[in-house]
């Protein structure tokens, strides 16, 4: 028994199949376009990876490409040799978890109580906080109320000043505002729910891709936040990862510039291997985010709302 195909679903099958012709060129130009973002993205850090395992020689003399050449791990050697770096790495754990937690406690409910439109103060409480993304009162009376409040060369000075970031902020109650319908309130409160438990047992379930691109930024920030313990902590055993890789660095550079002012072939040797342990310190630092990301990542491509409100 024969299959015919008639004339009106023959070209729906044909554009089943493919692009036409006339979209090659586009699609190819596209791809091209791309490709050349996307390696220009990554090479850097791939760069900073081989780098950091290879002959300290190889790397200087650039034939270090695309491959490592004469495997060396004295870099990561005298970094994990060094009892701070574990200091260092549970202080910022500390920091960052805590951090997180309480800016997602403090961001997610301001940000959903300023979405409300029935909440009136709602305009001059925005106008306020976006003040404060302009106009600062300056390192120096910075410093001076932290002083007076008793936050110097204690660990929550990483975390209570920082327990909102204005901008995520605004993204989250935007996020609010356009993905939560009024019809979902409004038949929630049909049902007897408040506005707190609509908050708790709807709103936030329906923003998971919210919370978790809210929290990476939080993390990224509390990760990468140096400033606070170069000024702001003078005990050691408090200090972030960062302050602790830097001065692991200062350290190493330091070595190698006066094995440069002794002769000049070890003064060229140490700032090989100094540059090694620079490599070596980028990976250390930014090694646990790298790792995270690809965890999150299904939140930033896909859409939360899909299938929540029918009709």
């Amino acid at each position: 028994m024969s299959t015919t195909i008639s004339p009106a679903t023959a070209p729906l099958r044909r554009r089943r199949i493919g692009i036409s012709r006339s979209d090659i060129p586009f699609a190819i130009i596209v791809t091209l376009i791309c490709a050349a973002v996307l390696f220009a993205t990554l090479y850097p850090i791939y760069f900073v990876a081989i780098a950091s395992i290879s002959d300290p020689t190889a790397v200087a003399t650039g034939r270090v490409a695309f491959l490592p050449k004469g495997i060396s791990l004295f870099g990561y050697e005298q970094i994990l040799a060094d009892s701070r770096i574990w200091t260092g790495y549970r202080n910022t754990l500390i920091y960052s978890i805590v951090g997180t937690a309480l800016n997602l406690a403090v961001t997610l409910p301001a940000a959903y109580a300023l979405s409300r439109r029935e909440f009136r103060p709602r305009r001059p409480i925005m106008l306020g906080l976006a003040f404060t993304m302009f106009f600062s009162g300056g390192l120096i009376p910075t410093y001076l109320l932290y002083k007076d409040l008793g936050l110097l060369d204690n660990w929550l000075v990483f975390i209570l000043p920082s327990a909102v970031n204005v901008f995520n902020l605004i993204i989250a109650r935007s996020f609010f505002e356009a993905s939560l319908p009024e019809e979902l309130f409004e038949a929630a409160m049909l049902d007897g729910v408040d506005y707190f438990r609509f908050f708790l047992t709807i709103a936030l379930p329906l923003s998971k891709a919210l919370i978790s691109v809210i929290g990476l930024y939080y993390l990224v920030q509390h990760w990468n936040d140096f400033f606070t313990g170069l000024i702001f902590v003078r005990d050691y055993d408090k200090q972030p990862l960062q302050i602790v890789l830097r001065d692991i660095l200062l350290s190493n550079q330091a070595f190698s510039g006066g094995a440069g002012g002794a002769g000049g072939s070890g003064g060229a040797y140490g700032q090989q291997y100094a540059d090694q342990i620079k490599y070596g310190v980028i990976i250390v630092s930014t090694l646990p985010v790298i790792i995270l990301y690809p965890f999150l990542q299904k939140y930033f491509e896909k859409g939360v709302m899909i299938g929540s409100v029918k009709g």
